[in-house]
């Protein structure tokens, strides 16, 4: 039962308002969160405030809805935000789960707890985040995941949430569209998404290239490749122009059927990125390398065994994790992904 148990409040009177607004990694976390609160409180609503592009990430979590959040148009700026707050209040919410935790939701924060909304924040964990990433007196350790914060923050609204008793869903059907891209083929289906925000993990491409050219010639996979944005089309055009089993999935179907597509697949290669998060909210076993990033600051995808995850040499790259999201690259460690040979990925897509 949720927090309005004993009291004359009945539960289906409650809407609570989800934000997580980006980035699509952190935005595809909140799912396995979101449908185990829906397992446990199936009378609550929850209203998650997102933005329009996400919204079928959310496709297979019954009762809830999105709210597109326009950031860069009609809820821009403060008075934007308002505007946001007005409309989200017509809507009766009557609580708020912050899971981002950054400027905007904050403004919200402060309109919603004036009216004595009440508001409760993820707590990112920065200071030991700070300590797992410093050169010096590192303190390297697991830190709370990522599912396991946003599930805190239903916790202290009143609504504790298990996350080992999550569920995932049932495959979705393949639509005309990826039945015409696949030609529904019968070889086990690889998904690779070989970039990253910072090529500070991304697994440099001339290895990935090697990769892709053995799985290929071994032709026990349909590969497909996962990408966004016309320069990585253009070069994942060019690779998988070259093999006969590689095919390049971007530009070639709407946003909901490349998540039904990522659904099905068998196994999922991805940098610490974005897809990687996509393809463990479906359950799809998922193999991610990692560079200056590492797995305990967090990140790990979910439901995911820690031997999915491929490191690079870290008795030579000692200070690894340099930063949380990759952004910080000290001298010398650009290139520490070129430590994990293909073999070793290619071995590790076998046995899995």
């Amino acid at each position: 039962m949720g927090k309005n148990s004993g009291n004359t409040t009945k539960v289906s009177e409650t809407n609570i308002l989800v934000i997580r607004l980006s980035a699509m990694g952190d935005v595809a976390m909140t799912v396995p969160v979101l449908r185990t609160f829906r397992a446990t409180y199936p009378d609550v609503k929850l209203t998650i405030l997102t933005r329009k592009f996400f919204k079928p990430i959310f496709s297979d979590i019954e009762n809830v809805e999105i709210y597109d959040a326009d950031v860069t148009g009609s809820h821009k700026g403060f008075f934007g935000l308002t505007k946001l707050y007005k409309e989200l209040r017509q809507l009766g919410v009557n609580e708020v789960a912050d899971l981002h935790n950054v400027l905007r939701s904050n403004v919200l924060k402060t309109l919603f707890s004036i009216k004595g909304t009440r508001v409760i924040q993820i707590d990112k964990g920065r200071a030991e985040k700070k300590a797992l990433t410093r050169s010096k007196n590192k303190v390297f350790k697991q830190l709370k995941t990522t599912h396991q914060r946003y599930a805190d923050v239903f916790d202290k609204l009143g609504y504790p949430i298990d996350l080992s008793k999550h569920e995932f869903p049932e495959k979705k059907s393949l639509s005309p569209n990826i039945v015409s891209l696949t030609q529904n083929s019968t070889k086990k289906w690889l998904g690779i998404a070989p970039f990253a925000q910072y090529e500070s993990k991304t697994y440099p491409l001339e290895l990935m290239i090697e990769l892709i050219e053995t799985l290929d010639r071994e032709d026990q996979f349909e590969i497909f490749l996962f990408g966004g944005g016309k320069r990585e089309s253009d070069i994942l055009n060019n690779i998988a122009s070259k093999y006969n089993n590689v095919i390049n999935v971007v530009g070639k179907l709407p946003f909901e059927d490349e998540l039904k597509l990522i659904g099905n697949l068998d196994i999922m290669l991805s940098m610490d990125s974005g897809n990687a998060h996509l393809a463990a909210m479906y359950g799809v076993k998922t193999i991610t390398l990692w560079g200056v990033t590492h797995p305990f600051a967090g990140f790990m995808p979910f439901g995911q065994p820690e031997e999915y995850a491929i490191l690079p040499n870290l008795a030579r790259y000692d200070q690894i994790p340099t930063s949380i999201y990759g952004n910080k690259v000290p001298e010398g460690y650009d290139k520490v992904m070129a430590t994990i040979s293909p073999e070793k990925v290619i071995e590790k897509i076998k046995s899995v």
